[in-house]
């Protein structure tokens, strides 16, 4: 007994195996993550500077000129086998973030970047801006338009989100 053809995609290419294809998309995205932190260490060893892992400069950049709770902050990136509180206690010992007891909430603690802090934030904005303008030169972001690409990861965030909702 002969099985079906695939069906074919307007350009003539058989459908690709969608599970394969979102194994393939996770597994890019945690080497994306993976190279990201190597791009800030990478950067910050080219400048001399040896007193921060590239996961607390990202807790630096990614604090911004907020003031939140650690909790917020964890929400705000990916800080890949790291501990948020841990980090946030270096960062404040070393003097780049500054930290007090919210007066909501007494219990927690609000966080934002010192004057110290702010430098190690702009050197990683201005590391981030050099390679959106590589990017933008080489052709890269605009097949298929990054803009859609970031639709596309915003939608499989909100769907995780939902699936963790779900089980609790």
């Amino acid at each position: 007994m002969s099985r079906p053809a695939p069906a074919l995609r307007p350009n003539s290419a058989p459908a690709p195996d969608r599970t394969s294809t979102y194994l393939e998309s996770l597994q890019i995205l945690e080497r994306m993550h993976r190279l990201l932190l190597d791009l800030i260490k990478d950067e910050f060893e080219r400048l001399g500077r040896d007193d921060l892992t590239p996961v607390q400069a990202l807790i630096l950049y990614n604090l911004g000129s907020s003031e939140v709770s650690a909790g917020e902050l964890r929400s705000r990136g990916i800080y890949q086998g790291s501990n948020v509180s841990y980090n946030l206690k270096k960062l404040v010992q070393m003097g780049y973030v500054s930290h007090e007891r919210s007066e909501a909430d007494r219990r927690s603690i609000r966080v934002r970047l010192t004057e110290t802090g702010q430098q190690v934030r702009d050197i990683v904005a201005e590391l981030f801006a050099r390679h959106a303008d590589g990017l933008e030169m080489s052709g890269v972001l605009d097949d298929p338009p990054l803009e859609q690409v970031n639709l596309q990861w915003r939608r499989i965030e909100r769907f995780w989100t939902e699936q963790i909702r779900y089980i609790y």
